[in-house]
């Protein structure tokens, strides 16, 4: 399988026992085994990471049509063309792992959405989130239907100050109540790997400080 120019890869080390942060790259060509991609970026701290040859990775991409892959990978070099670049093996195709669709945490939060719908902004508050969805409380009837896709931008605050836009179109899958509370349920459809991560970061930070309040009152 060869890689399309601009596919972005993340890497994942293998060869350490330290919990290091993932890195994002893209491809800039491929040359028979080799695979040069631009220098990769921290997906936490978004700094320029250094990679070693001989260090080991696990990348995995996304095709065009949303199937995803993962092969294990080694730095063998550097090389300059228009742009300094970096020299990772591939392996051959039949070493390539498909990945099944991951199943998210959902955790019950609140964090502020935008909804762009028709050219107009509506502003939501999430009932619950994962990397995979969504759903909203709505206040009033909403001006989009079970069936549309919508375009949200949703707000993720850390714990350290940081705050993380992630941008992404989204199924409205149904409208419904609970609880005396009228909701939307989506699915993202677009979501790219930096932004799930910044989800998932959101829900485990979420998730750790609601399991701190259920520890102090034992």
């Amino acid at each position: 399988m060869k890689l399309k120019i601009g596919t972005s890869l993340i890497l994942e080390a293998t060869n350490t026992d330290k919990d290091v942060d993932k890195l994002r790259c893209r491809v800039v060509e491929q040359v028979d085994n080799v695979i040069y991609i631009d220098y990769p970026v921290n997906t936490i701290t978004n700094k320029t990471a250094f990679l070693v040859d001989g260090a080991q990775f696990r990348a995995t991409f996304t095709t065009e049509d949303k199937v995803s892959y993962a092969f294990n990978t080694e730095v063998i070099g550097r090389r300059k063309w228009h742009i300094p670049t970096i020299m990772l093996l591939c392996p051959p195709v039949e070493e390539f792992e498909k990945m099944q669709r991951r199943q998210y945490v959902r955790i019950r939060t609140a964090a502020d959405v935008a909804v762009e719908y028709n050219n107009i902004f509506y502003q939501y508050v999430t009932e619950d989130i994962s990397a995979g969805g969504m759903a909203l409380k709505l206040t009033s009837a909403p001006p989009f239907e079970a069936g549309e896709r919508i375009h949200t931008t949703i707000v993720l605050p850390y714990n350290n100050g940081d705050i993380k836009y992630v941008k992404t179109d989204a199924n409205v899958i149904r409208i419904f109540e609970k609880n005396n509370q009228t909701l939307a349920s989506l699915q993202f459809t677009d979501t790219d790997d930096i932004d799930k991560q910044y989800i998932v970061r959101f829900c485990f930070e979420r998730q750790l400080a609601m399991r701190r309040v259920e520890a102090q009152k034992i």
